[in-house]
C-alpha cells in the first residue's frame, strides 16, 4: 500500500545519482535538488535516493541508520541512511543515501575514473541504485514511509521500472525522465541476470539494445510514463538521428510522454542579489551591468571596451554543444569589433584548440578551462550576449540563466532552446516577445550570419534595452515544471487498496 507523510498529499521518490550541492557533474545535479524542493512547495512529499559517494558522505550531517540490505541479488550489502540535503540547499528535502563502500567509496566522478574512463562496474553500482530504489517504491520496503511514485532520472535509475513490473506485490507507478538521451547505459547481455532481472528482460520488449542490454531502454520500456525536459525534445527523440537508436521504443510510446521544461533555481540566479557579482542590478535599474561587463574584461584580460558587444559561453566543451562549429567562425569574430569570453571543461582537442586560439587573439578573446562557478556568474552578467550553438539540447539551463541576467542569448533552434528562447525580429521586438536570437541549421555560415544579426542589434541601443527586459521579465522559476510534473504524477496514481 502506497503511503505518504501525513503532510502531504502524494509520496515521490526521486531517484538520482547526483544531487548539488553534494555531488553535481552537470545540470541533473541542478534539477535533482531545485525540482524535489519545489514539488514539496505543492505539498507532495519528494524525497531523495542517491549513491553514497564519499563526497555526500562528507557534506550529509546527521546520517542515521533506517535499513540493512544484505541479499540483493550479486550486489555487496549496503546500509540505507537517512539525512537532509545541508543548511543553504535548496530547501530541506529528505535524503536517502546508500553506503555501499564496495561500489561507491572512490574519489572522483560518479561514472568514470582519473583516466576519463568508465567505471568497469557501472552496471552494479548503478544497478544497486535501481534496484533499492524499486524495492522501496514496493510492499518489500523496509520502511514506513513508501510513495505512490518512483520517478527516475537518465539510465544509472533506468532499471527501476524493470524492477517494478516483475515485482509480484504492491508497487508505486514509474516515471522515467529523460535528461539526455545519448547516454543509454549499455552493458553486455548477461548483465541482466547478473543484477537479478529475469531472463526474460533480456528482450526486444525490454531491456535488450543491439546485442546487449541498455539501462536506459529498459526504463522507457517498463515505466508507466516518460517525461522529457521540453516539449520540443519530446519530438525530436521520435526521430532519427536525436533518438539514437531508441525513436521507435519513443514513437511507440507517444501518448505516454510528456515534455516539461526544466525550471532554473531563481534564488542561486538572481542579479538582483548575486554575491558573484561586481554589482546587482534589475529590469528596472540595468546601471550595474555595465559593471560587471568592465569586470569581467578586467579579469579576462581583455580590452576594457563597453561599446563592442562581448559574446560569452559557458559549457562543456564537446561536439554536442557545437565548439567546434565555433572554431570554425572564430576567424571572422576575430576580425569583427567584438570579444568572446569562454568557460569550460571536457574533450582536450577542443579545449586545446580554444586556448591557442585566445593566445592568438589577446585582448579580444578569452578561454578558461576548469569549473569556476563564481567566473560563470560573472559572465552571465558581464556578456553582452550569450552563445549556445548546440547541436541538440534536450533543455538546457544557460539560456534561461542568460535571458534572467538580461545578456540575451543566441542558440541553435533545437530542443528546449527553441521552447524558451523567441526570435528577435521587428513583430516579436514590437509585441514584447523577443528575448533572443535563433539560427537554424548547423552549419559556420547560419551561425556566423546570427552572430552578425547579433552585433547590428546590440548598436540599437533602444531595441537591445527592450530586448534585455523581455527576457529578464520571463518566469522560469521552476514553480510551474513542478506543477507539470505533480499532474502527471496524479495521473500517475495507483489507487491505494483498502
Amino acid at each position: 500500500m502506497a503511503l505518504a507523510s501525513s503532510h502531504f498529499d502524494l509520496g515521490v521518490l526521486f531517484i538520482t545519482p547526483e544531487v548539488y550541492p553534494l555531488i553535481k557533474t552537470g545540470g541533473l545535479g541542478d534539477v535533482s535538488a531545485a525540482l524535489p524542493a519545489a514539488l514539496r512547495e505543492l505539498n507532495v512529499d519528494a524525497r531523495l535516493l542517491i549513491p553514497g559517494y564519499p563526497q555526500v558522505l562528507r557534506e550529509l550531517e546527521y546520517k542515521h541508520t533506517v535499513a540493512e540490505f544484505t541479499a540483493l541479488a550479486q550486489f555487496p550489502s549496503s546500509t540505507l541512511l537517512s539525512a537532509t540535503l545541508p543548511s543553504g540547499a535548496s530547501g530541506d528535502i529528505p535524503v536517502f543515501v546508500i553506503d555501499c563502500p564496495a561500489l561507491y567509496q572512490r574519489e572522483g566522478s560518479p561514472y568514470v575514473d582519473a583516466a576519463g574512463h568508465n567505471w568497469p562496474d557501472n552496471a552494479l553500482r548503478f544497478g544497486l541504485l535501481s534496484k533499492i530504489g524499486a524495492v522501496l517504491a514496493s510492499d518489500a520496503s523496509p520502511l514506513a514511509w513508501r510513495p505512490h511514485i518512483a520517478h527516475c532520472n537518465d539510465w544509472q535509475s533506468g532499471l527501476t521500472p524493470a524492477y517494478l513490473h516483475f515485482h509480484r506485490g504492491d508497487r508505486a507507478a514509474s516515471l522515467m525522465t529523460i535528461h539526455n538521451l545519448a547516454f543509454q547505459g549499455v552493458f553486455p547481455s548477461d548483465t541482466v541476470t547478473q543484477l537479478g532481472l529475469p531472463a526474460a528482460c533480456l528482450d526486444e520488449n525490454g531491456a535488450e539494445y543491439y546485442g546487449g542490454m541498455s539501462f536506459l531502454k529498459a526504463g522507457l520500456y517498463y515505466s508507466d510514463h516518460i517525461a522529457t525536459v521540453s516539449p520540443t525534445y519530446a519530438r525530436e527523440i521520435q526521430m532519427a538521428p536525436l533518438g539514437f537508436g531508441m525513436q521507435g521504443l519513443l514513437a511507440e510510446r507517444r501518448k505516454h510522454i510528456s515534455g516539461i521544461v526544466n525550471g532554473i533555481d531563481t534564488t542561486e540566479w538572481d542579479p538582483a542579489t548575486d554575491p558573484d557579482l561586481a554589482g546587482n542590478y534589475t529590469a528596472g535599474n540595468l546601471a550595474a551591468k555595465a559593471a560587471n561587463k568592465q569586470a569581467l574584461q578586467q579579469v579576462l584580460e581583455l580590452a576594457v571596451d563597453p561599446d563592442i558587444p562581448l559574446f560569452g559561453a559557458v559549457s562543456r566543451l564537446t561536439y554536442q554543444k557545437g565548439y567546434d562549429l565555433l572554431l570554425q567562425v572564430a576567424p571572422q569574430l576575430s576580425e569583427m569589433p567584438a570579444q568572446l569570453a569562454v568557460l569550460g571543461t571536457g574533450d582536450a582537442a577542443l579545449a586545446q584548440e580554444l586556448a591557442t586560439l585566445a593566445q592568438n587573439n589577446p585582448g579580444k578573446i578569452a578561454v578558461r578551462i576548469g569549473f569556476d562557478e563564481k567566473l560563470s556568474h560573472l559572465i552571465e552578467a558581464g556578456a553582452d550576449s550569450f552563445l549556445m550553438p548546440s547541436r541538440f539540447e534536450p533543455c538546457g539551463l544557460n539560456q534561461m540563466y542568460s535571458q534572467r541576467y538580461g545578456t540575451p542569448p543566441l542558440v541553435h533552434a533545437t530542443g528546449g532552446l527553441i521552447d524558451t528562447v523567441v526570435d528577435c525580429t521587428p513583430a516579436t521586438l514590437a509585441d514584447g516577445t523577443a528575448s533572443g536570437f535563433l539560427f537554424h541549421d548547423m552549419t559556420p555560415e547560419n551561425f556566423l550570419s546570427a552572430i552578425r544579426r547579433v552585433t547590428l542589434a546590440y548598436h540599437d541601443k533602444t531595441a537591445w534595452r527592450r530586448l534585455m527586459k523581455n527576457g529578464m521579465a520571463n518566469d522560469f522559476s521552476w514553480r510551474s515544471s513542478a506543477t507539470a510534473y505533480r499532474n502527471v504524477y496524479l495521473s500517475l496514481r495507483r489507487p491505494d487498496p483498502r
